[in-house]
């Protein structure tokens, strides 16, 4: 039936690219925007292109910004600027910030290293953040990657550069299960895993 609807299967088509949307909502989302008042869907994608076109990310920390080259966190005067937390995405960054028990600064990777995928140190802001480390301002660098194979792989390579600089390099305590994301987490075990860091 859908190949007699050529528009639909466009919407389809595009809506199976976006990540974590998964393929049976795929249906039910079409569903919605089909039967959705025109003006709403007018609205929602134009807060879609008003987004893309506003928010950039952080000169300093890759967090997402729209008010200028540096975010709001990094901006803070309140922060330990010091004080450093590598973390693979923004869903990470906000999963820790939601917890209210960090007051450092933040270092977003984009990712975690994966060459099955082709996901090489290239590809996220590794160099970027060797190069921050390197200005001497960091006391700590809290390794916030999941503990997941990419993630582990992404601390110990980070390790392996970071040594070098004499910069103390400490992980989340245990507490947070291997495999999960914590984008996920409740904030009492993401809490825990901050307050009871081991050195790495």
């Amino acid at each position: 039936m859908s190949q007699s609807l050529p528009s639909l299967q466009k919407l389809i088509r595009h809506l199976q690219k976006v990540p974590y949307l998964a393929s049976k909502n795929v249906y039910r989302v079409a569903s919605y925007f089909l039967t959705a008042e025109a003006d709403a869907v007018a609205v929602l994608c134009q807060a879609i292109l008003e987004a893309k076109q506003n928010i950039i990310p952080c000169k300093e920390c890759f967090n997402w910004t729209e008010s200028g080259d540096h975010c709001a966190i990094c901006m803070a005067p309140g922060r330990d600027k010091a004080m450093l937390c590598v973390v693979e995405t923004w869903h990470d960054l906000m999963a820790i910030e939601k917890t209210a028990g960090f007051a450092g600064c933040y270092h977003v990777l984009g990712g975690a290293l994966n060459p099955l995928e082709g996901v090489g140190p290239d590809k996220l802001t590794l160099e970027a953040l060797v190069t921050r480390l390197k200005q001497g301002h960091i006391r700590e660098l809290i390794l916030g990657t999941n503990p997941t194979p990419e993630g582990e792989a992404t601390a110990s390579y980070l390790a392996t550069k970071v040594h070098p600089l004499g910069i103390a390099i400490s992980k989340f305590a245990s507490g947070i299960p291997t495999g999960a994301s914590l984008e996920f987490m409740d904030k009492i075990t993401i809490s825990k895993a901050l307050l009871g860091r081991v050195p790495f």
